[in-house]
């Protein structure tokens, strides 16, 4: 065994190893509200913490690809899955605060946000675009969907970033400085993207010649 290929012991304590580390800002979110002690606005305190880690596991579930292609271990992949559902649990959360905590289930204000405020309309579209993305990502619905059709399905999650990203720029109005590191860091993503997508197609063309 080596670093670039765990057998199944290794992995499972991999995977456990991240699922508890993916859960602290949930975690740490719990604790603070058990002993009050999230600040004087806790709705605003409790919708930023899970707003940031939902766009945090995005962008890490889209480094997982690229860093399995720079590094060669091929086990990455297979933690791409639940990286990707902690960023929906933590999407789902963000929006049941605001529905249920900030708004109180006011439908007609929440319709009346995702028009006439920007950042809230962008916001909820990328949620939008998560729940099929969360719902496709077992086994049986992958062979019923097929691969090409659930890959083409799947790389909604590249708009659903940039609208997160787009999404928090809009909302912190002032301090850019971390938006702007979340933006540099997904451009960084997909250029390495569409870099590895050209150098597969050169690669597949100079074989069929």
């Amino acid at each position: 065994m080596t670093i670039k290929n765990l057998d199944n012991r290794v992995l499972f304590w991999v995977k456990a190893a991240v699922f508890l580390t993916a859960l602290l800002p949930f975690a740490k979110l719990a604790v603070a509200a058990y002993a009050d002690e999230l600040g004087a606005n806790p709705i605003e305190k409790m919708t930023h913490v899970t707003g940031y880690s939902a766009l945090s596991f995005l962008l890490i579930t889209l480094a997982v690809t690229p860093l399995r292609r720079l590094s060669g271990c091929l086990w990455l992949m297979r933690l791409r899955r639940m990286l990707g559902l902690f960023a929906f649990f933590y999407a789902s959360l963000h929006f049941a605060i605001y529905l249920v905590l900030d708004q109180y289930f006011d439908w007609l204000a929440i319709a009346k946000d995702i028009l006439k405020r920007p950042y809230i309309t962008i916001g909820f579209s990328a949620f939008m675009v998560l729940i099929p993305l969360a719902l496709t990502s077992n086994d049986a619905i992958i062979r019923r969907l097929g691969g090409k059709r659930w890959r083409a399905l799947h790389r909604l999650i590249y708009p659903c970033a940039i609208a997160g990203v787009v999404h928090f720029g809009w909302l912190v109005k002032k301090d850019l400085s971390r938006p702007m590191i979340f933006a540099l860091v997904l451009a960084l993503l997909l250029s390495m993207r569409v870099a590895y997508r050209l150098a597969d197609n050169r690669t597949a063309h100079q074989k069929a010649v």
